[in-house]
């Protein structure tokens, strides 16, 4: 174990997890923001934390990948880091949600960590500064510092815009940022902002695929980002969808509503069984189902449609389950709060050690290869 692994491990961490898990992370994105606006700061950083091997490189929507592990959405809601992922280890990052209108999000307490469970629960409600700020501020960034990593932009609905409205809102954001991101998600599967998830359905995401496209006039890759709690039927139904809308890709999957096999029965900060308590769940509990449902995707589309996958990676070992299920980039948030800043690394490390084994030298050789597609 490196120096600074254990450091993380038995002391930052226990300090970090100490206080409350919002004022953590307003912490942990000053340090990024730090990073971001200093190569000083971000050299060694590099050296520490960041991989690179020829094996781990692929082209993905014409977007060069120097790597397939991504920093997930939530982590950076103002995109105010966007130079800090690449010393960090991370092959892309994923800026948002960012909603049109600039919110506060859900009342406090709203993020708390399941220790036992290697888990958080979250109902941040999309608490972000807004699109039009923060298509101002990445215009400024973008036209003095040069992206080290390919940028993804999540947009959610805004929670004052009614449901029959959330297309127009959701373009007037993507109006405003679509220059700034290199691959855009639609994201109605937060279960935190009320009736979201109603914009899965079939007829409602049809309306505001359509409305997107129109306006992607320099064809940027659009994505899905969906619920691990739908039915089966539902995802196929949403799979479809995408392939009509010429959807680039599927992110699988978001936070969870189930409360299953938690070891964590009660919130400390609030006395209340996690079963009352809403949000979503993220980490070690989505493991499975998110691995199911990349499963789901690529098989419903002989894998013709790309998949970003989350949920419950700690380790190489999780990361490689889901790209031979179908994922051809993985993101990390939970596991990377609870392992620490090298676990990027080892990840990517520990990759490349699986495709040796498995007699593969390009990552995109081991996308979907647990899969018999033969008898789909």
């Amino acid at each position: 174990m490196h120096m600074l692994d254990r450091f993380y491990q038995y002391s930052l961490r226990n300090l970090l997890f100490a206080l409350d898990p919002e004022i953590a992370h307003k912490g942990a994105i000053a340090f990024c923001q730090a990073l971001s606006n200093s190569p000083s700061l971000r050299s060694p950083i590099a050296k520490l934390c960041s991989y690179q091997h020829d094996y781990l490189r692929q082209t993905l929507w014409g977007i060069e990948f120097a790597n397939p592990v991504g920093l997930a959405a939530g982590f950076d809601k103002d995109a105010i880091a966007p130079n800090a992922w690449a010393c960090l280890g991370f092959g892309f990052a994923e800026m948002g949600s960012i909603t049109y209108h600039a919110q506060t999000g859900n009342p406090q307490p709203r993020l708390f960590r399941l220790s036992g469970d290697r888990a958080v629960l979250n109902r941040m409600g999309f608490n972000n500064r807004g699109a039009i700020a923060t298509a101002a501020y990445l215009r400024d960034r973008l036209a003095k510092h040069k992206l080290d990593v390919p940028l993804g932009i999540n947009l959610g609905k805004s929670k004052i815009t009614p449901l029959e409205e959330a297309g127009n809102d959701y373009l007037e954001s993507f109006k405003l940022l679509k220059d700034c991101g290199d691959y855009f998600v639609v994201n109605v599967s937060s279960p935190n902002t009320p009736g979201l998830r109603d914009l899965q359905a079939v007829g409602q995401l049809q309306g505001i695929l359509s409305i997107l496209q129109v306006e992607n006039n320099s064809a940027k890759p659009l994505l899905v980002k969906i619920a691990p709690d739908l039915a089966d039927d539902d995802i196929r139904q949403i799979v479809s969808l995408c392939l009509l809308h010429r959807v680039a890709g599927i992110i699988a999957t978001n936070t969870s509503i189930a409360r299953n096999n938690l070891s964590t029965q009660i919130l400390s900060a609030t006395g209340k069984p996690v079963a009352e308590e809403a949000g979503g769940i993220s980490g070690q509990p989505l493991k499975a189902r998110s691995t199911e449902v990349i499963r789901l995707i690529y098989q419903a589309t002989s894998g013709n449609l790309p998949i970003i996958g989350v949920g419950g990676i700690f380790t190489a070992a999780d990361a490689w389950e889901k790209i031979v299920a179908g994922a051809s980039l993985v993101q990390i948030y939970t596991g990377w709060i609870y392992q620490g800043p090298l676990v990027v690394r080892q990840i990517l490390e520990g990759l490349v050690l699986k495709m040796r084994e498995a007699g593969f030298s390009r990552i995109s050789q081991a996308i979907g290869s647990a899969n018999d597609l033969t008898v789909i």
